[in-house]
């Protein structure tokens, strides 16, 4: 071995030995203290010490140099030192915020960051709240999956309700829990309890309840009280269809993961959240593209001036398609989804409206099934009221998201060989390709992937936590 590679190997051992010892105070945080860690948006929790490395590698995307771990190892130690109260940190962020602070002293940094929640020992001003998935379909399992990761904190999973499909429906409902094409084995242990049609699925105990009406379902009977039903069947969609489940005992409000119809509001986190009242009993987390492209579109008009643009979607199919040619009553869905580009309608153009007024009959909006089976891209085509190129205009979405309040919806990358599939399992709303990016005097075309199951399920909990009052406080503070 050369003393180049034996160096390369020392310096890897090194920073791998740091990586595990990282591992065992992300765990005491998270059990001890309720302290969520992340790596711009990359969750801490239940990692390996690979998985630990690789965030702190794709760090590099965002600062243009690779995070330190010793860094993040000393913030972490740091902060349980403080015995700190519930929270979300991201590291990354805090890490950048220490050293642009130019303190030398991180302990008198972070002492002054968490004085709010310092020797707190995990404590929540509010009660989680408990949630009951209407449907199990590609949301509701994916929505299970991330509450489930959470472990009750905040909001406690308890109850899903489907129509039963078989005499061992459960056994079903487990396996499609367990193993999914596309997002891979769920991370855990599950059992289930065919006598008492349950799941216990990493120590969260999950009724499964059989009901073909949903105002005749009494939760309370299952120790469920105030609960937040969140409906991802679509089947109703406007008040009076939604309302049926404020009529079960047990239920207190309900959120609709499609776009609502009428007066329903439709919700997206981060840009309109702030309009949820205690008055809100029935909502709508509108749909996966809204979620997208609402976030990115609300910094630009902030900044630039959207005087008008169109929207077109290249989606990937959903179950609402043939696999192949069959009667389907919209137009052109009848054609197999896995052979053909299909043109569709799409009102997540008049969607954004809802979410941001100002928008209100300046954009146009079409779509594209194409034959993936998950992650999309929206490509805005916007006319600004102010010139703007390229790089100024990328420089703007890459700030925007590392410090705007929009952070945890827009990510940014601008890599040359990035594909769909490198977007399974992204948490963020919408991710801006920069490389793609046009611009010139005012006219500005934005490609924006997005994963339209995951990404958009993460919008559906942070809603529902809204709802629920249970948001933690997040660090750094802005």
């Amino acid at each position: 071995m050369t003393e180049q590679s034996a160096a390369a190997l020392a310096e890897w051992s090194g920073r791998e030995q740091s990586a595990e010892e990282m591992i065992p105070v992300i765990g005491r945080l998270y059990r001890n203290n309720n302290v969520v860690t992340s790596l711009y948006g990359r969750k801490l929790i239940n990692k390996s010490a690979i998985d630990i490395l690789k965030a702190h590698r794709a760090a590099r995307r965002v600062d243009n140099v690779e995070l330190p771990i010793a860094d993040t190892l000393a913030l972490l130690e740091g902060i349980e030192k403080l015995d700190v109260g519930a929270a979300s940190v991201d590291l990354a962020r805090l890490n950048k915020k220490f050293k642009e602070s130019g303190q030398a002293d991180l302990d008198a940094f972070l002492a002054t960051e968490f004085a709010d929640v310092a020797g707190k020992h995990g404590a929540h001003e509010a009660e989680p709240a408990d949630v009951v998935l209407y449907g199990f379909g590609r949301i509701g399992r994916l929505l299970a999956r991330i509450l489930i990761e959470r472990g009750g904190y905040g909001l406690r999973l308890r109850a899903v309700v489907v129509r039963k499909g078989s005499d061992d429906d459960l056994v079903k409902r487990a396996s499609l829990l367990r193993r999914d094409s596309i997002h891979g084995p769920f991370e855990g242990s599950i059992t289930v309890d065919t006598e008492n049609n349950t799941i216990l699925a990493n120590g969260t105990l999950i009724q499964f309840i059989y009901s073909n009406d949903p105002a005749s379902v009494d939760y309370t009977e299952y120790g469920i009280k105030h609960a937040i039903v969140v409906d991802n069947t679509g089947k109703w969609r406007d008040a009076e269809g939604l309302g049926q489940h404020l009529k079960a005992k047990g239920v207190s409000r309900v959120l609709l993961t499609a776009p609502g119809k009428g007066d329903v509001k439709n919700i997206v986190h981060g840009v309109n959240d702030s309009d949820i009242t205690d008055a809100d009993t029935i909502l709508s987390a509108a749909s996966c593209t809204t979620n997208a492209i609402t976030p990115v579109l609300k910094v630009l008009n902030d900044e630039y001036g959207v005087q008008h643009g169109h929207v077109e979607t290249v989606h990937s199919f959903t179950n609402d398609q043939n696999l192949i040619d069959n009667f389907h009553k919209g137009s052109r869905r009848g054609r197999s989804a896995a052979l053909n580009m299909v043109i569709t309608e799409t009102g997540a153009a008049k969607a954004v409206a809802k979410a941001l007024p100002e928008f209100a009959g300046k954009l146009t909006g079409n779509a594209i099934r194409v034959p993936t089976p998950d992650v999309s891209m929206a490509i805005l085509n916007l006319n600004l009221e102010k010139d703007v190129t390229k790089e100024e205009l990328n420089e703007y979405l890459r700030t925007s998201s590392l410090t705007s309040n929009l952070h945890r919806q827009i990510d940014y990358i601008d890599s040359p060989e990035v594909v769909s599939t490198d977007f399974v399992g992204s948490r963020r709303a919408g991710i801006v390709d920069g490389l793609a990016t046009i611009a010139s005097g005012k006219n500005a075309v934005v490609y924006v992937w997005y994963d339209n199951e995951f990404g958009y399920s993460c919008q559906v909990v942070r809603v529902v936590e809204t709802m629920a009052g249970t948001n933690a406080p997040s660090y750094p503070k802005a």
